[in-house]
């Protein structure tokens, strides 16, 4: 049976139950910018937390002077969560896509105080929300996670992970996650990397080296043209070589290409016009 509602398997990993580390001494922790006033168990904390364990005791395990401790730059209602979590010893699962804001808030909680079983309970949390609700990461959870980790966070890598899935099953790619990957391009690299690590079968792996191009679906009567990188071409060689300024079919301004009413017949041979 849990102690404390501690689960069993965060017991038997050898931490210590929560009446263990209820002792008389307490800390006093001021949160936000309105500095709401948390009475905490120094020893519980400390037990939990490396950031708090620095912060209020020696390393022999001495109590520190310090006892009270600001957090200007956390909000009430996170933190709320994470006091939750480590008297009870487990974390509230979502019930709705909404209730994923508090728990990556509690990831990230526990990445910078040193809260290993913190953040393994929520990485399971959102694993679990994602699998029976058969959806993937939005393209801002991503962005959240990734510009307040670093790139060997462990959600990082399950939300790329599902992404990589996502994209590579999907038809097409979704224009917000486009736009996205042109501009991150860590994203990219990195969903690159993680269909690398799958280690699929070569043979279930389509190759377009196989076939020529005509059998793979590449029209070849219709291969289109880009207007825009060829119109840029024609102002940078007009650029190098000193030329007046060129209208998009390369002629200078005011000019019109000949005609063939403008070209005397009998000049022409085979079509090809004579000096």
């Amino acid at each position: 049976m849990p102690v404390f509602g501690m689960p069993r398997d965060q017991i038997d990993q050898g931490e210590k139950p929560v009446h263990e580390l209820m002792t008389r001494s307490l800390v006093d922790i001021y949160v936000g910018q309105e500095n709401t006033h948390w009475i905490i168990h120094e020893k519980l904390l400390c037990e939990r937390s490396g950031f708090f364990k620095s912060i209020f005791q020696h390393k022999r395990g001495a109590s520190s002077p310090t006892k009270s401790f600001g957090l200007a730059d956390e909000e009430d209602k996170p933190f709320g969560e994470f006091i939750g979590w480590l008297y009870s010893g487990h974390v509230l699962p979502p019930k709705e896509e909404g209730d994923l804001t508090t728990l990556f808030d509690l990831y990230l909680m526990g990445e910078k105080w040193a809260v290993p079983g913190l953040e393994k309970q929520v990485l399971e949390a959102v694993r679990t929300w994602y699998h029976h609700s058969d959806t993937y990461p939005g393209l801002r959870r991503v962005q959240y996670i990734y510009a307040n980790t670093a790139d060997t966070s462990p959600m990082r890598s399950l939300l790329v992970n599902s992404i990589a899935r996502m994209l590579a099953l999907g038809d097409g790619i979704p224009k917000h996650w486009d736009k996205a990957l042109r501009k991150n391009g860590q994203l990219a690299v990195d969903l690159m990397m993680c269909v690398q690590s799958w280690k699929l079968d070569p043979l279930k792996v389509p190759d377009l080296r196989d076939d020529p191009v005509d059998k793979v679906g590449i029209d070849l009567d219709h291969i289109p043209i880009d207007t825009a990188k060829v119109d840029e071409e024609i102002k940078k060689v007009a650029e190098k070589n000193r030329l007046p300024n060129v209208d998009k079919m390369g002629l200078p301004h005011g000019l019109a290409p000949p005609t063939m009413d403008a070209v005397d017949a009998n000049s022409l041979v085979n079509g090809v016009e004579l000096d």
